[in-house]
């Protein structure tokens, strides 16, 4: 059985930052595409970084510059850090591979973005 399982999320104030981490049991992500996604509240999930197997970043139009994917191949760990944060930014962050590959998702991460 596959889990990910996403942490680091909280509440922070807008211009502040986070770090968000996902961790993977029962397989490994290291061959794959790695993605976040973020669901706001009302919204559909989105995908809005994600990263090669190389290390090689896309980002959404609205984090580029503020986001930055990473991950370690040997720890199967992927991160996002999170600058100049907006309200916008509020909702569930999940990470999976937008290959396709895990079907399950986590519990997901949850930032609030408020003053």
């Amino acid at each position: 059985q596959v889990h990910l399982v996403e942490s680091g999320g909280g509440v922070v104030q807008p211009g502040g930052s986070l770090r968000l981490s996902c961790a993977i049991s029962g397989s490994s992500l290291a061959i794959y595409d790695m993605g976040w996604y973020r669901q706001a509240p009302g919204q559909l999930r989105e995908l809005i970084a994600s990263i090669t197997p190389g290390g090689s970043p896309n980002y959404a139009d609205s984090v580029k510059g503020r986001f930055t994917i990473s991950r370690d191949n040997v720890k199967d760990l992927v991160f996002l850090q999170m600058n100049s944060l907006k309200p916008e930014d509020t909702g569930f962050y999940y990470c999976n591979s937008p290959s396709g590959v895990f079907r399950s998702w986590g519990p997901g991460a949850q930032v609030t973005v408020s003053s």
